[in-house]
């Protein structure tokens, strides 16, 4: 068999463990970065540092490689619907610009009859004032935006004032739920009808930004169902090719809501590298470049910790861990207040 050469698009932590699967399965990794100092460009085997719309270096990324995948989803639609003349993209550039676009997705999500909180297009700041029933809600940017960034907790009309809102841009506003907890779940699509799912992941935010995530999460066997079922409709209807993780809001009532859809590997599961016999990042590399589906196997309880800013110098100056458990440093150059700089996975027996 011939060598396999996957482009990957996007140098942050997800690209570097998506490199890192793939070396296991002997797929030489090619990323393609706006960031010079990409730290994906210490686990890949090429690097190529370029503007998403430098169509020169697109071109040349392209004649590296076999198959093409992103690391996150604010990559330029245009960009990965060019490379997607010249190499298949997977998943397809057209998810991407669905997903790119809040109130697109919301709309995707109602079409399918599964329930999201309720939400509103705003323009304009007037837009606010009639939508007092609306509140507390979260204003969020339509597109661009995560870890808490592009978003605007409002919890009365009168603070709307006090927030330093750009209007230029679009935003929507989302109905906040009674949250009785968040979970997440993920699952890798290899083609009609076939896919492996994970089990649904509870997550602990703190600050927007995830913090804690845990299996098993502490859910109904009802919820544990419709979340798959869930996940399973959203990766069907839109032909998913790759690792997909739906995100959820279970209310006080034991309500379920579709939060986001992530059309990409994701930070929740972080815990599958150690907790499975097959991580989300091996599961994404063998459906986008058209390897063996293998049957997935939990191997243990996991629970993973972000660790954000500071909280990784105290790893990075003693490595010394339990046997069950296992430190990743994303070797990111600079050290930043909310910047995701690594995790901590820790195996626990039933």
């Amino acid at each position: 068999m011939s060598e396999i050469r996957l482009g990957i698009l996007g140098g942050g932590q997800l690209g570097s463990m998506l490199c890192i699967a793939a070396k296991k399965l002997n797929i030489k990794s090619v990323i393609l970065s706006d960031d010079e100092n990409a730290p994906a460009q210490k686990f890949c085997d090429e690097f190529v540092f370029a503007k998403y719309n430098d169509k020169d270096k697109i071109y040349e990324f392209s004649s590296k490689v076999d198959y093409i995948t992103f690391e996150f989803e604010n990559i330029p639609y245009e960009t990965l619907d060019e490379l997607n003349k010249l190499k298949i993209v997977s998943p397809k550039p057209s998810i991407n610009r669905l997903i790119q676009h809040r109130l697109a997705e919301k709309d995707f999500v109602n079409k399918l009859n599964l329930r999201t909180t309720r939400y509103v297009h705003i323009e304009n700041k007037k837009d606010l004032e009639p939508l007092s029933d609306f509140l507390p809600g979260i204003l969020k940017t339509t597109t661009m935006g995560y870890d808490g960034k592009g978003q605007y907790p409002i919890h009365n009309i009168n603070q709307v004032s006090s927030l330093n809102i750009d209007f230029s841009k679009k935003y929507i506003l989302e109905k906040l739920v009674k949250l009785k907890k968040e979970i997440s779940v993920i699952i890798t699509r290899f083609a009609n009808n076939k896919y492996e799912i994970y089990e649904p992941i509870e997550n602990i935010h703190e600050e927007q930004i995830l913090k804690y995530s845990k299996i098993p999460a502490e859910i109904s066997p009802k919820l544990y169902n419709q979340s798959q079922g869930w996940a399973v409709q959203i990766a069907e209807e839109l032909k998913f090719i790759g690792t997909l993780c739906v995100e959820f809001f279970i209310d006080r009532n034991d309500n379920l809501y579709v939060n986001e859809i992530a059309p990409r590997v994701h930070n929740s599961g972080h815990l599958t590298i150690n907790a499975f016999n097959i991580s989300q990042f091996e599961n994404h590399i063998r459906a986008v470049c058209s390897l063996k589906q293998i049957k997935l196997k939990k191997i243990s309880n996991a629970k993973m910790i972000n660790l954000i800013g500071n909280d990784i110098i105290p790893y990075r100056e003693n490595t010394k861990l339990d046997k069950n458990q296992f430190f990743f440093d994303y070797l990111k150059k600079e050290i930043k207040e909310k910047r995701k700089m690594g995790h901590i996975t820790i195996l626990e027996n039933d």
